[in-house]
């Protein structure tokens, strides 16, 4: 098992790579060329800052069974095509279950956004130590979960 993080703009890798640390996990951060990171825990791979670059690099390289690190929902959908565990920054668990719902709401209000003549919209809200603390929590609990699965799988009940 290994975690992908669409690091670009990802406010949560300091948590990530402490946690697989923690669990002896490789963690690999994608970013693009305008994203340059660097990390003394995790593989860093920079990709060209071609639109989505980023995101089907990490598709191409993620297995069943690995964890993605994205608030992007497209590629948490195809992650979850491919029998990746997904988890968005804030905490929240992409899963088959809840993946075509949450499409569609980003469908409805990219819709509307360019149905209204007031185009502006605001950003997140500022991150806090109560959201730091529940990505950490949910994260935890979704390597635990992918560890015990490739456990079993591997034979190790």
């Amino acid at each position: 098992m290994q975690i992908f993080v669409d690091a670009d703009a990802c406010l949560v890798v300091g948590i990530v790579e402490a946690i697989a640390e923690k669990y002896n996990t490789p963690v690999t951060l994608l970013c693009d060329t305008n994203h340059v990171l660097y990390s003394d825990y995790s593989e860093v791979i920079v990709v060209g800052a071609g639109a989505d670059a980023v995101d089907y690099k990490l598709i191409s390289i993620c297995h069943k069974g690995d964890i993605v690190v994205s608030q992007d929902y497209g590629v948490a959908a195809m992650a979850l095509g491919k029998g990746v565990y997904a988890i968005h920054q804030s905490g929240k668990w992409y899963t088959d279950e809840n993946i075509d719902r949450i499409l569609m709401e980003r469908h409805l209000n990219k819709k509307a956004r360019r149905g209204s003549a007031k185009n502006h919209i605001k950003g997140p809200r500022k991150r806090t130590n109560e959201d730091d603390e529940h990505f950490a929590k949910s994260f935890e609990k979704l390597v635990l979960m992918a560890q015990a699965k490739e456990g079993e799988q591997n034979g190790a009940v």
